[in-house]
Formats: structure tokens, sequence, C-alpha cells
């Protein structure tokens, strides 16, 4: 099984993705989108992929999106998606795709729907939220 991991390094909640992804045994190919950056194709087939518009995909806290006055209802998705290509750090992270499905994984236990097998547990986020139990119980 292959998966993907749009990531972020800088991003505690694409650590977390990342940390549970490897914790159930798969190693993703991780791909740092703010050196590599996006095309307008890739964008649609991923939003299109996890269910997602442009505008429910772009990250306003921590981004230029108010600055570059992409948060504005009237922006249309075409907009949007030219503002993502130029400006990767608009889409908001992490996106991880697997043989299960593409999604927008925040919260970071979102990923665990996508994995063929849960890692054990306890499963414990960075900040020391507890996702799942020692006895691989879901608690998020």
């Amino acid at each position: 099984m292959t998966i993907v991991i749009y990531h972020n390094p800088n991003c505690g909640t694409s650590r977390n993705v990342l940390a549970f992804i490897r914790a159930a045994g798969e190693e993703p190919v991780a791909v740092d989108y703010l050196e590599t950056g996006w095309t307008r194709p890739q964008l649609i087939g991923l939003f299109a992929a996890a269910g997602l518009t442009a505008r429910e995909a772009l990250r306003i806290d921590r981004s230029p999106a108010e600055e570059l006055g992409v948060c504005d209802a009237t922006v249309d998705e075409n907009a949007l998606l030219d503002a993502m290509v130029e400006h990767p750090i608009l889409v908001n992270r992490p996106l991880v795709c697997s043989p299960n499905g593409v999604r927008l994984c925040r919260p970071s236990e979102t990923v665990l729907d996508l994995l063929d097998q849960l890692p054990p547990g306890p499963l414990v986020k960075e900040d020391g939220e507890m996702v799942m139990d020692k006895n691989g119980k879901r608690l998020a």
C-alpha cells in the first residue's frame, strides 16, 4: 500500500499524521509541498478526490490569505486555485492519499480512517492528547 502525505514539517498536525502512519507500520512518501509547490491539475485532482472545494481547503490562519484578498466570498474557485499554486502555504494540510481515499487530515486522527491497519495503542499526539488507549480503542 502506498500512502502519500503532503506534509509541512513545521506543522504539528502534519507531524502527528506522519507519526501515526509510521506507527501503523507504513512508510509514506512525504512531499514537502512548500518546497515542491503545487500544480493546478494536482490540486483539482486532490480536492475532487477528497470531496473538497478550494475554498474548503484554504488555509487562513498563519497564511497570507487575508493580505492576498482570497478570503472574500466573491473570490471564485479559479482565483483560489491560482493563488494556491502561487502561494503553496494557502493549502491546508496535511492532505493524505491512500488506497482507501484522500483526506485533509485535520484533526490528525482523521488519518486513521485511511489506514488498512491501525497502529498499536497507546497513540498520543505531540501535545500529549491521547488518541487511542493502550488497548487500541480510539478516543477521538
